[in-house]
């Protein structure tokens, strides 16, 4: 395999580090060139014959590069969230979400059975067996496109409540997954602002304290029927002093009160346009019993079209303004896109293994990967810009995904065929013709 190009080869040597020999961090290179060049299942098998590599006798090295080699994945997720934090100066914005990964089979100890959130509505409810996964992305913007990506650095594995029963061990849920994510990333930046967005599922009472604990802002859907208090009078005298003040109405009575003074503002909404949303804010203290009441910005929001529902969120930083916390949250639906398109061109699901260590680490592999791509065609814009490719029935003018990575197996589709190491007993035209035939053959596998 060529040596690859220095745009491409500069966000990958950043990754050394969490490798202990030098011949397993060679196998990398060639795994992740293989995985992305490679269509179809994402399997180790197909990798190599990605590489023109089908004569390789020692293929399970390969193999071993997941299941037994010794490297530290959760360094990788600190060294790809620094690539991705960008200006230092500005907030990080971070989206957490749960993915289910649907794998069967009796080998997979972590699998479990729940709600398939793709195939499922509100009226109809589809479960499945598979893997669940907390995906935590960063929320940013590149220069070439006018929309935001949910860009992967961690994701973290939680196996579900019988298997950890049947393994001994202590069953953690989603919240309690999303706590100690929190505090790993604010070890890994103490001195940036950090803003978690999330969707209703992570308003958790215990969750936000532990956001304003760390000094992370927490913005997540509110329910409706949340209760919510006025902050205490202070009075001077014997006895404790309150910790809440007087009820406040649920935000679901709060959207039917007739007499409620509307604002309205002109925000960055879904599909990067600008649209203009109604909303009322205040602060309060939100109590669910058994916790501590938590400090929050209310912000109800109320489509003048009524083309969406209307829906309430909350920001345990009450200093971020209303545009920021409706952004943040919208920007927060790009992460829906990235395992949509994850799943779609880089093989989500494909893998075959059976090995724990194998499969708990393949899937934030390729996840990574997503993010990887999108900074290797960023190097690359900067001297041959990115064009969205266009089609007599598809006028697309943004620049998404498929293009940055169509930009970028170009680039090492052209390393590999027209730069290809020459033989002395073999002439250039040879081994040209190899190479093409080799192509061609990978092209033409179906998946």
């Amino acid at each position: 395999m060529q040596p690859l190009q220095p745009d491409i080869l500069s966000i990958l040597t950043s990754f050394t580090t969490i490798f202990l020999k030098t011949k397993t961090w060679n196998k990398a290179i060639l795994m992740i060139t293989g995985a992305l060049l490679c269509r179809g299942g994402r399997t180790v098998c197909g990798v190599l014959r990605a590489l023109g590599m089908e004569g390789e006798k020692r293929f399970d090295k390969y193999h071993r590069l997941l299941s037994r080699d010794k490297w530290d994945i959760c360094k990788a997720s600190k060294i790809l969230l620094k690539l991705l934090s960008g200006n230092k100066d500005k907030p990080i914005v971070i989206a957490i979400d749960e993915h289910i990964e649907r794998r069967s089979g009796r080998k997979i100890k972590a699998k479990g059975c729940y709600r398939d959130a793709v195939r499922s509505s509100k009226g109809f409810v589809v479960k499945c067996f598979g893997l669940k996964w907390i995906t935590v992305m960063v929320l940013r913007k590149f220069p070439w496109t006018k929309r935001s990506f949910a860009l992967p650095f961690m994701t973290v594995l939680a196996p579900s409540k019988k298997s950890n029963e049947k393994q001994g061990k202590t069953h953690k849920t989603t919240i309690d997954w999303a706590v100690q994510i929190v505090k790993r990333i604010r070890r890994w930046n103490p001195d940036r602002k950090l803003i978690f967005t999330a969707d209703g599922g992570f308003a958790n009472a215990r969750f936000a304290l532990e956001c304003l604990k760390h000094s992370v802002s927490l913005i997540t859907r509110l329910r409706v029927d949340a209760r919510l208090f006025d902050f205490p009078e202070i009075v001077t005298g014997p006895g404790r002093p309150a910790k809440k003040g007087k009820r406040l109405l649920l935000p679901r009575k709060m959207f039917e009160t007739e007499d409620s003074h509307w604002s309205r503002k002109k925000i960055k909404w879904y599909g990067g346009i600008f649209k203009e949303i109604d909303y009322i804010t205040t602060t309060c203290l939100w109590h669910v019993v058994g916790y501590e009441p938590v400090p929050i910005r209310l912000v109800l929001l109320r489509d003048p079209e009524e083309k969406y529902e209307s829906v309430a969120l909350m920001s345990t930083d009450v200093n971020l303004s209303v545009t920021e916390i409706i952004e943040a949250f919208v920007a927060r639906w790009n992460q829906e896109v990235t395992h949509r398109e994850a799943r779609d061109y880089l093989g989500i699901e494909t893998q075959r293994q059976w090995s724990d260590l194998a499969i708990a680490r393949t899937t934030p592999i390729l996840f990574g990967l997503y993010s990887i791509v999108l900074l290797m065609a960023d190097n690359l814009n900067l001297f041959n810009p990115l064009k969205a490719q266009k089609t007599a029935w598809y006028k697309k003018e943004e620049v998404t995904f498929s293009d940055a990575f169509r930009k970028v197996k170009q680039l090492l589709w052209r390393e590999r065929v027209l730069k290809s190491s020459m033989k002395k007993d073999e002439p250039k035209e040879i081994i040209l013709e190899k190479e093409i035939a080799s192509m061609i053959d990978l092209l033409s596998q179906t998946g």
